[in-house]
């Protein structure tokens, strides 16, 4: 029998069985060092396109891609396609023609008090709005329209330049209701003029709608209008003889004082937000 014979058969040596944690080839075996592939530092500078048109209150990411891929985006008046590419906060980014700004998009609901005048600053030192709001963001937020010092109820505050420039001008004819409370009852006869419409000093003016309060008495009204011209309310009755004693605007462009007490404030809501922008 040949010796190789004689170890046909026989087992492998413990060093060479699977799993065993002996190093087969002595003392002096290092395995190869793994070669360590260096990491591409971020640019603290960059933002990845899709998240840009989503902090700019466009679209989500997701939906951003979809876009970019159709070619709806420019960067630095380029169009880009690409999945994964990065600009810079200055750079020029458009969509659809309109340049973003990355500044993220805030709506906030405010329901006034009286005493508070409807202003960023004032140089007589009277109390204003934007104490009330003062911790609700950290970005610059300017209110929508205006309400005047005595006249309570719903203000809405944004960033959005463009959304406060729809609700803002009057071919949109954007939603408000008041409650107002006169001084005295006001007459049928009366209620029938303002729903015919007035000639006020500064303009024919005609409200949407006019009725008394369910359950009130009749110096408590509801009026539907959606003019903006300045103490249109107040003008509209002080014309025909009547004192506004209280008026607060208990809906705006389909926004409701629901659940916000007085002095309050809260975040829109995104469906709130969409409504709002689906305004025509």
């Amino acid at each position: 029998m040949t010796k190789s014979d004689s170890n046909r058969g026989k087992r492998p040596s413990k060093s060479f069985q699977r799993g065993n944690n002996k190093k087969p080839f002595g003392k002096n075996f290092s395995p190869k060092p793994k070669q360590n592939t260096p990491q591409k530092k971020s640019n603290p500078d960059e933002i990845r396109l899709n998240r840009y048109i989503a902090n700019a209150g466009i679209c989500s990411r997701r939906e951003a891609d979809t876009y970019i891929a159709a070619g709806n985006v420019t960067v630095n008046g380029k169009t880009v396609t690409e999945m994964g590419f990065k600009v810079k906060r200055s750079d020029d980014v458009r969509f659809d023609g309109k340049r973003l700004s990355l500044e993220k998009k805030e709506y906030i609901l405010l329901n006034k008090p009286k005493n508070f005048i409807t202003t960023t600053s004032d140089e007589k030192g009277r109390r204003t709005v934007m104490e009330l709001i003062s911790s609700a963001s950290n970005n610059r937020l300017l209110p929508v329209g205006r309400l005047d010092r005595n006249t309570t109820g719903l203000l809405l505050f944004t960033n959005d330049g463009e959304l406060t420039k729809k609700l803002t001008h009057p071919k949109h004819n954007v939603r408000k209701i008041y409650h107002v409370h006169l001084d005295k009852n006001l007459s049928l006869a009366d209620l029938h003029k303002i729903g015919e419409g007035l000639e006020l000093e500064d303009g024919p003016i005609a409200v949407d709608s006019i009725s008394y309060i369910q359950g009130a008495p009749k110096r408590e009204i509801g009026v539907e209008i959606h003019s903006g011209r300045n103490r249109i309310v107040r003008r509209i009755f002080e014309h025909l003889g009547y004192t506004v004693t209280k008026l607060d605007r208990v809906v705006f462009a389909g926004l409701t004082k629901k659940d916000l007490p007085r002095g309050h404030w809260r975040h829109l809501t995104e469906q709130e937000v969409i409504n709002l922008k689906n305004i025509k």
